[in-house]
């Protein structure tokens, strides 16, 4: 049997889910004994004694109805069954109840039954029961106590039963809630590395949690090894390139001026191809975010590349705000898309849009695109889809929109790539979470 029809109405939370799973099991327990104590226990004897209360009734409607009673007897009766007998002006043939009285249901349906001459009852109040009777003399009221056809305080089990019933809900909310917290803080640390940042965890809770925590430290642990070790490797392997790439310079700057254009052309595309590396090497390890005002954060971007001789404007800038990252790393991703738009393109904008919840910087240019079906192949590492972009046009070694790619992830935020509406070509968007 499926229950998916009933997802939308589940609370996201997992505590309001834990709430969920404490308070309901109570409270369907709770209905559940009511209906069964008030069916069982209340009707039953309500009903026993108010036919006991009828037939007292109907022994002082026999006396009243007899021609020859002696007024001691009658009195006598009423005294012991210690009810009331009076004369009314009119007979009433309304039954009154309060709203919350049920056991008065179970009352006016056993009186009636048991007294025929009954016309109406009165139950205004928790305290006393009135009878409206047409007797063969003459129309009579009947008055006696409540306690008589009804328990008393019949509401006490109930308020009891929901008074604890909530007390134990709030100390079971309590307890889940402190096995609750340690799940949250492994998620939070789990977020919080997912967005490049490493903040304190240890442990705790049950020994499933516990375990789950140690297996993330461990995974933690290993892939900032592995980070550290790629940018040692990386950093190192740069270190002996550059030795060999400066001899190399100076070697060509003593050659003829026709002779050493090209090869000086080669060493510079050789130390393009180092630094590329050394900045995919740095993404995911740089790690120290802060809060930085955005729009300021984009004009400064742009006019840096402006000034490098990049053909790049600054479109528009929707709202303000500040968001939380690694400056050097976002800022090597923007330099990215705008030395790919620029390359690829004549021209390129770069526009911001800060909501309450994420910072979108967008760069546009009206260079030939990327095709739909090779945009998930043009953010991995070293991709170079020659039939999407003119790799004449510039050089490169496919590690821009990687680049890209996983300073967005490392902030948990995403890199978008679609069509410029606008420009034609290629529209790049890095969001990022506020």
């Amino acid at each position: 049997m499926s229950f998916k029809w009933l997802k939308p109405y589940m609370p996201r939370g997992i505590y309001a889910r834990a709430a969920l799973i404490i308070i309901l099991p109570v409270l369907l327990l709770q209905v559940a004994v009511s209906f069964q104590l008030f069916r069982r226990h209340f009707e039953g004897v309500t009903q026993q004694m108010s036919t006991a209360a009828a037939r007292e009734v109907q022994l002082v409607i026999d006396l009243l109805n007899d021609p020859t009673p002696t007024a001691d007897s009658l009195d006598r009766v009423l005294s012991n069954l210690d009810i009331t007998v009076s004369k009314p002006d009119s007979l009433s043939h309304t039954d009154t109840r309060l709203w919350y009285d049920f056991s008065g249901l179970i009352i006016g349906r056993v009186l009636r039954k048991e007294i025929p001459t009954m016309t109406a009852l009165h139950l205004r109040d928790d305290r006393i029961v009135t009878l409206h009777l047409q007797l063969d003399t003459a129309p009579v009221t009947v008055t006696f106590d409540r306690r008589r056809v009804s328990p008393a305080n019949v509401h006490q089990p109930f308020v009891t039963m929901i008074f604890f019933g909530f007390v134990l809900t709030v100390i079971a909310y309590a307890y889940m809630r402190n096995q609750l917290r340690p799940i949250k803080r492994l998620a939070k640390a789990a977020e919080a590395f997912g967005r490049g940042r490493s903040v304190p965890y240890s442990p705790g809770g049950a020994v499933e949690v516990r375990a789950a925590g140690n297996a993330f430290l461990d995974m933690r642990n290993r892939i900032e090894r592995y980070f550290e070790q790629r940018t040692l490797m990386l950093s190192g392997v740069s270190h002996d390139l550059r030795t060999p790439l400066t001899r190399m310079k100076l070697s060509l700057s003593m050659l003829e001026d026709d002779e050493r254009v090209e090869l000086e052309q080669d060493v510079e595309e050789m130390q393009r191809m180092i630094d590329a590396f050394l900045d995919y090497a740095r993404t995911d390890f740089e790690t120290e975010h802060a809060d930085v005002d955005a729009a300021s954060f984009v004009r400064e971007v742009v006019d840096g590349c402006s000034r490098a001789g990049q053909n790049v404007t600054l479109h528009k800038i929707e709202g303000d705000g500040s968001f939380s990252i690694s400056a050097g790393t976002v800022r090597r991703a923007v330099e990215n898309l705008i030395g790919n738009a620029v390359r690829y393109g004549t021209y390129a904008e770069v526009s911001l849009r800060i909501t309450e919840k994420s910072v979108r910087i967008r760069v546009e240019d009206d260079g030939p695109g990327i095709a739909k079906a090779d945009r998930e192949q043009a953010v991995k590492p070293f991709a170079r889809l020659d039939s999407a972009r003119n790799q004449n046009q510039g050089p490169g070694v496919g590690l821009g929109l990687s680049i890209a790619a996983d300073v967005a992830r490392a902030h948990g935020g995403v890199l978008r790539l679609r069509d410029s509406e606008r420009l034609g070509g290629l529209r790049a968007d890095l969001v990022f979470g506020r």
